[in-house]
């Protein structure tokens, strides 16, 4: 990086810890820190929950996953909207009518508080862990590309951020959100257009978009149903919608950015208008991704983009099998851009059948050509097992580093680092808060000040932020880890939701059937992920309908006695 990007990405990391700093100064009371007096409007909100949502690896990995797969994963948000659209006329309602802290709080009041410790004690494991990731993940892929130390990567992150969460609280994360979203669009904005100005000038843009297509990297819809697959219009539709719900209703790290909403009305404005752009935004993120495979289609990509698994085979007794291999990827990139220009031509000149024949021709150039790069990664894989073969977090990156110009390279790697600090201060935020009212107010100290709450508030950030940087170095040992965590949340949304939905929509139910039917939902989510071939997606639908046809099954079984004397006390 030049030293305008130094500058560039300095600049702007310091002014947002400075103004998150300054915004949320002068908290002496719960309210306050925790979700900012109840006063946010929904510009804010709304924003607020965009960058929670928008980790760094969303702006990493989602370009990637264009280029190496189409834009398949769009189908993942598809039941996004219908989502927003359910939890405007149910849940917010509830939690603002009740004046919640966290959405745990609902549980013991309609239930018990069992249910209540149980959901929360949930979220703060998973949150915690998601968190350490979040910070984990792009320090990964950054200190591959550029060189640097991942342990001091991992702590520059998880310090920045900690500093303003714990000095502002709600108010901070809020509104450095605001900054830190408008940085990630502008920057990924900035890197479209140059992706697309970088394609040959006798190349439109119309013409990029359908060798794009062409070549397999607009699939954005298949309507083939398969449960063997996350990305298709059926997953996305159901699955996808059960863990919108399930995360924008029943996780404390986005149910906080919309308690402080002023008024019902901001926090379900701020919530629909999140319907409204998370799609599109998707879209314009997996389009960069596929705009930059077009690019790569008249610029020689590397054979493996990760930089660390080049220089360790390159010095392993492999070195001339992967060199040999370079050669050939290399030689077959040659004819394939050949192919590329041929079928440009035949568009142009409106035959059918010659653009029929130019697609077949260049999907067999194309198809030699992963072949190829399956032979690297195996051979990567066979000078060292642990050795990471996908190269999907890294594409975006390197297109970065070695095509855009200084200073916007700066602007990029800022949006990279908000995303990441947006999405880390938010799970610091909200696990500070379910700690401080479901376990410490709940359980150690019910009587304490508003003074004392928010002392400890501040501390059990700093603990969460250090136990998050501390799994975020531990990881580095744990490769396999990564998918685990990514698949986490799946194992629990389900049978989390259910719990909501019952607690919602049922008004007879006891605690004992909803934990006991928790209980056999998540022994068949777990038997799915071990013993199926499921995609994690339907991990969701199936621990959701199983605790939902449980709970009632078991509260038909028991005494009504017992039932009505539970549902009584609660």
């Amino acid at each position: 990086m030049s030293a305008l990007d130094w500058l560039v990405l300095a600049a702007t990391l310091a002014a947002i810890v400075i103004y998150g700093m300054w915004r949320g100064r002068r908290h002496q009371h719960l309210e306050g820190y925790l979700l900012a007096d109840r006063q946010m409007r929904w510009p804010t909100i709304a924003l607020s929950i965009m960058a929670t949502q928008a980790s760094a690896i969303t702006f990493l990995s989602t370009p990637g996953q264009a280029y190496t797969d189409g834009m398949r994963f769009l189908q993942f948000y598809l039941g996004l909207p219908i989502a927003m659209i359910i939890l405007c006329a149910f849940f917010v309602p509830v939690f603002h009518r009740l004046k919640v802290f966290t959405a745990y709080e609902f549980l013991e009041r309609r239930f018990g508080i069992k249910t209540r410790t149980i959901t929360a004690s949930l979220f703060l494991l998973q949150r915690g862990l998601s968190t350490g990731i979040t910070i984990y993940a792009p320090a990964l892929i950054i200190s591959v590309l550029l060189g640097w130390n991942i342990h001091i990567t991992n702590i520059v992150i998880g310090t920045l951020v900690i500093l303003y969460t714990t000095t502002g609280g709600t108010r901070a994360v809020s509104w450095t959100h605001v900054q830190q979203m408008l940085i990630i669009l502008g920057g990924m904005a900035t890197a479209l257009v140059i992706a697309i100005r970088s394609i040959p000038a006798d190349i439109t843009v119309i013409e990029a978009v359908k060798v794009a297509g062409r070549m397999g990297r607009l699939n954005a819809i298949d309507f083939t149903f398969d449960f063997t697959t996350p990305y298709n219009f059926w997953g996305g539709m159901i699955g996808g919608l059960l863990v919108a719900l399930s995360y924008f209703g029943a996780d404390q790290s986005q149910v906080q950015r919309y308690l402080t909403g002023e008024t019902l009305t901001e926090s379900r404005l701020g919530l629909l208008f999140n319907g409204m752009v998370k799609v599109p935004m998707q879209f314009f993120i997996l389009f960069t991704g596929a705009m930059v495979f077009v690019f790569y289609q008249f610029v020689a990509p590397p054979l493996i983009f990760n930089t660390v698994e080049r220089a360790k085979i390159g010095a392993s007794r492999y070195a001339l099998d992967f060199d040999k291999l370079e050669a050939k990827h290399n030689e077959q990139f040659t004819e394939k851009r050949t192919r590329v220009h041929a079928l440009v031509d035949a568009m142009r000149s409106g035959d059918s059948r010659e653009v029929s024949r130019a697609t077949d021709e260049l999907r067999a150039a194309q198809a030699q050509e992963k072949a190829t790069h399956a032979e690297a990664v195996d051979l990567l894989k066979r000078n060292d097992k642990k050795a990471d073969g996908i190269d999907t977090n890294y594409i975006f990156l390197t297109f970065v580093l070695r095509f855009l110009p200084a200073g916007v390279v700066g602007l990029v790697m800022a949006a990279i680092f908000c995303a990441s600090m947006s999405s880390t201060a938010s799970g610091l935020n909200s696990l500070a808060s379910s700690s401080v009212i479901d376990i410490y107010k709940r359980h150690v100290n019910p009587h304490a000040t508003q003074h004392e709450y928010v002392r400890v508030s501040r501390w059990l950030t700093v603990g969460w932020g250090v136990f998050a940087i501390g799994f975020a170095e531990y990881v580095n040992r744990l490769g396999s880890l990564i998918e685990a965590v990514n698949r986490l949340g799946s194992l629990f949304y389900g049978t989390i939701l259910a719990v909501f939905v019952l607690a919602l929509f049922t008004k007879e139910l006891g605690e004992k059937p909803v934990i006991a039917g928790a209980i056999i939902a998540e022994a068949a989510t777990i038997y799915c992920w071990l013993f199926t071939k499921m995609a994690w997606l339907w991990w969701n639908v199936v621990g959701f309908a199983v605790a939902i046809v449980a709970a009632l099954i078991i509260e038909k079984l028991l005494p009504s006695g017992a039932v009505e004397e539970e549902v009584e006390v609660a």
